[in-house]
């Protein structure tokens, strides 16, 4: 079952522009250039099971009224790092886009049975060669 790839509605995605933390001199302190992502999971026109699984992740991101919120500073401008907040949603949404597969449980082969036990009495008898010399 192959979906086309999600994408994100950019009415959903609310961004507001923050001054950016740390060493950058004047710029850093006069220029709002990082970025602030909300994202409402809940509210997004995502399937239902993509939610699932996009809330059933152990992120700190996600709070617990399942807003995916994101922090973008690393670059010196506005629109980079909208661009960079933007692609760091899309790359979670779509390592979740795809159900994992499920495992179905088999059982050994008589072969591998075989192969296994020799191997326990080959290292059976190597250790049994290492205890005390007797005459």
């Amino acid at each position: 079952m192959l979906r086309p790839p999600l994408l994100i509605d950019p009415d959903e995605v609310e961004i507001s522009a923050i001054r950016a933390q740390g060493a950058g001199g004047q710029n850093v302190n006069k220029v709002s250039s990082a970025v602030h992502l909300r994202y409402d999971i809940h509210a997004s026109s995502l399937p239902a099971d993509v939610k699932e699984r996009l809330l059933a992740l152990r992120d700190s991101r996600i709070t617990q009224e399942g807003v995916f919120v994101l922090k973008a500073q690393q670059h010196r401008t506005q629109e980079m790092n909208r661009a960079d907040a933007l692609a760091r949603l899309q790359a979670v949404i779509d390592s979740v886009a795809t159900p994992p597969r499920v495992r179905r449980a088999t059982k050994p082969t008589y072969g591998s049975k075989q192969r296994r036990l020799e191997g326990k009495s080959q290292r059976s008898q190597i250790k049994s060669l290492r205890g005390r010399v007797q005459d």
